[in-house]
């Protein structure tokens, strides 16, 4: 029988996992909003594709420039504040986006982005870490996993459900943008599409900021992450740098190299079937098939990490299947391309819950900072897509897939099977 102070300490860490369940929903249900989000601006505000790809790239360029200052305001505010400061941000930014893309202002709409990401920055430099520390370095990816079937359901989700609200009969509102018989009458009906997404993204900042209220009251254990993870390395080691760790920085280009890929199978697959000529209407749900396959993905890797195979082990093997799906997607036209394109979520779904617990691995009091700057990473993001997005111009755009994810997987596999242990 457990003592009363054993079992308060399992129902903290049981309500902190829930807690932090709900927050990773969040995360996903916003972030992967970006992959119908770009075929949504690129009609609305007539873009070609390089600009379209804005979307993502002021949505994660917020990690870059924002994680090491939310390190600085957790260290002030604690983990448990710093995640309702963090929703409160995003509220704003829902506001601020919905607000411009009705009046159809793209710096506005894409400034908006900009802040939801800043605040999804400061929640996910929150709450990574939390669950890393919440229990037993082992198994630490199984933690990161469930909070990764949490967030790759909301992703399903999201696509799924602004497609159905927003982009409903997208190939016949083409057709009668391109038929407007005048310059004003075809602003109307592009005025119309934009003030699509005005009430969603009202309702969803309501709920951001009712859900910050919630957590900033709620007992969620507020933990600290010097005393929960100064291990071996921190404390037997002597390291008193953050440069003193190169498998952390190792681990920082992973993640950037891990987040690129992830957003370029997800965000992209979209535009990458119109290429072989599908039509918007079959299109406009593709995001979802990937995330779909990310979800399985979680599920898989929850079985058999660590029972079967370790973190790091998954890892590498996830990367050397994301190379032969990629070549795959190469060799093959049409659905059948767009297949293996989806398939990569599969491939890169337990990437981010084996790279990141062990980037952190043993940083003790430097792990808010370390965190910070793997939060920094997810900023490749905001410039594979980008990049898919200017080397087509050049190449054919299956070429150009090819050119941008084999070599990041390439390194995946290398961090997977070497990296993790650099000293």
């Amino acid at each position: 029988m457990s003592s009363p102070k054993v079992q308060a300490a399992k129902d903290g860490e049981a309500t902190g996992i829930a807690t932090i369940a709900i927050l990773f929903f969040i995360f996903g249900f916003v972030a992967w909003l970006n992959g119908p989000l770009i075929s949504f601006v690129k009609l609305a505000f007539n873009l070609d594709d390089v600009n379209a790809f804005l979307v993502p790239m002021a949505f994660y360029l917020s990690y870059f420039f924002l994680a090491l200052p939310a390190s600085a305001v957790l260290r002030r505010t604690g983990m448990k504040q710093g995640m309702a400061i963090g929703l409160f941000v995003m509220a704003i930014g829902s506001v601020v986006f919905g607000e411009f893309t009705t009046m159809r202002q793209y710096s506005g709409t894409l400034t908006g982005l900009f802040i939801m990401g800043a605040g999804l920055a400061l929640l996910q430099t929150a709450s990574n870490p939390y669950v890393c520390i919440l229990g037993p370095h082992e198994s630490a990816a199984r933690r990161v996993a469930l909070m990764g079937i949490c967030h790759k359901f909301a992703g399903v989700i999201a696509p799924i459900f602004f497609a159905s609200l927003v982009l409903g009969d997208l190939d016949a509102f083409d057709a009668d943008v391109a038929r407007a018989p005048t310059h004003e009458a075809r602003e109307v009906l592009l005025n119309a599409f934009a003030a699509r997404v005005h009430g969603p993204y009202m309702l969803m900042a309501a709920l951001l900021a009712m859900l910050g209220l919630w957590i900033a009251r709620s007992r969620l254990p507020d933990l600290k992450a010097a005393p929960a993870d100064a291990d071996d390395r921190a404390s037997v080691s002597g390291a008193s740098s953050i440069f003193d760790f190169p498998h952390l920085w190792l681990g920082v280009l992973c993640l950037f190299l891990y987040v690129g890929v992830e957003v370029l199978a997800g965000d992209t697959i979209g535009l990458y079937g119109t290429g072989f000529g599908l039509s918007l209407e079959a299109t406009r749900f593709f995001t979802s098939y990937t995330l779909f396959a990310m979800l399985v993905g979680y599920v898989a890797g929850l079985l058999v990490v660590p029972r079967v195979v370790s973190q790091q082990t998954y890892l590498a093997l996830s990367a050397a299947l994301g190379v032969v799906l990629t070549i795959g997607a190469y060799l093959t036209t049409g659905y059948a391309s767009v297949a293996f394109i989806a398939a990569l979520g599969f491939a890169n779904a337990m990437m981010w819950p084996a790279i990141f617990p062990l980037a952190i691995r043993g940083l003790g009091a430097h792990t808010e900072t370390g965190s910070a700057l793997l939060i920094m990473a997810i900023s490749g993001g905001a410039l594979m897509p980008y990049a898919f997005g200017l080397l087509k111009e050049h190449v054919d755009f299956q070429l150009a897939y090819l050119l941008l994810a084999i070599p990041s997987y390439l390194y995946i596999f290398y961090f997977g099977a070497r990296g993790w242990r650099a000293k």
